[in-house]
């Protein structure tokens, strides 16, 4: 059977999400922990304003997340490790018929660092899909949701350093996984980016996810994360990237029309270069939900140009600050499942 993920843009069922546990990268004092689950419930609830949300919640957090999330979402408690649902869980796709599947990757922390473990995350894609009533198509690649993006028509995104990473899939090489791609998702062009943000590798990285760089907001356009300050050093990241994009072409042999979404004006904070990214947005039934980062005037030009490339949604603004300080943004801790066609 041949399966197919749509573009993020196809209609929706709901979001998953999961609540964040205490842990590493929740934060190590009682203000830091309760500044995370706001940031995760701030989303959860902003979306649910719009469509379906389930979210997973580990049993010691289920006081937490009743307090904090919307009565109208919908709350599973089971327990859990990681809590960047993009990643953990599972990948929906379309079958032939138009029903929809899970695709179960193979999630084992980001190549296991130290920090994390994924004991309890081992079947979580085949949970999630058993709730949302949907089979499973099982894969024995190592990947992570956040780490591929799609156009919909055939075009797919990935990095060397994640698909390729020795932690990961120590025997892949980029054909066997276009193979696996195909086979899961139905993608017919693979587009290789060599690198992610400089951001990403240090200790709470994911060594190069896409979903912070760029993406395909439809076939033939690519938003392209772009840092101005030639003193930050994603300055030269999206310049080279840049560069190679313009060569590339997608599935139906066309260049790629490149939109380039700068980068916010702060530059650190207290770890070092930050990777505070608008390309890291959920886009949602009518609606895109956008990172802001309580910069005015790059918040505003953020959301003009996802305004541009998604017509007829409405943009909402949700402050991301506090998960980039924790290692991703808002895509990264939520996974769409499309409607069946």
């Amino acid at each position: 059977m041949t399966h197919h993920m749509p573009t993020e843009t196809a209609p929706q069922d709901r979001i998953w999400m999961a609540f964040p546990r205490t842990g590493a990268t929740l934060g190590d004092t009682s203000s830091a922990r309760e500044a995370g689950y706001a940031a995760w419930a701030a989303v959860a609830n902003t979306i649910a304003d719009h469509q379906p949300v389930s979210i997973i919640v580990d049993p010691s957090e289920a006081d937490h997340a009743a307090r904090m999330l919307s009565g109208d979402i919908t709350r599973i408690v089971r327990p859990i490790d990681d809590f960047w649902l993009r990643d953990s869980g599972p990948t929906f796709v379309h079958a032939t018929d138009g029903s929809v599947a899970a695709v179960d990757w193979i999630f084992n922390g980001w190549g296991g660092p130290a920090w994390t473990s994924s004991g309890n995350d081992r079947d979580l894609a085949r949970f999630i899909a058993d709730m949302a009533g949907v089979p499973v198509v099982p894969s024995l690649l190592v990947n992570e949701g956040g780490g591929i993006h799609v156009d919909g028509a055939g075009t797919i995104l990935l990095t060397d350093t994640v698909q390729l990473d020795p932690d990961r899939n120590p025997h892949a090489d980029r054909l066997r996984v276009e193979e696996e791609m195909t086979r899961t998702l139905g993608t017919t062009r693979a587009i290789w980016l060599p690198r992610g943000l400089t951001r990403d590798y240090d200790t709470f990285g994911t060594r190069g996810h896409v979903d912070i760089v760029a993406c395909l907001p439809s076939p033939g356009t690519l938003l392209l994360h772009d840092q101005r300050n030639p003193d930050h050093p994603d300055h030269a990241v999206t310049r080279d990237l840049r560069a190679q994009l313009a060569e590339e072409v997608d599935a139906q042999g066309n260049r790629l029309q490149i939109i380039a979404l700068p980068a916010p004006a702060t530059q650190t904070d207290a770890h070092g270069p930050v990777d505070w990214s608008y390309v890291n947005h959920l886009v949602i039934n009518g609606a895109v939900i956008a990172c802001s980062f309580a910069e005015p005037d790059a918040d505003r030009e953020a959301q003009e140009i996802l305004a541009s490339v998604y017509p007829g949604r409405t943009i909402v603004p949700v402050d991301a600050r506090e998960l980039f300080a924790r290692g991703g943004g808002i895509h990264c801790i939520t996974q769409q499942q499309p409607s069946p066609r």
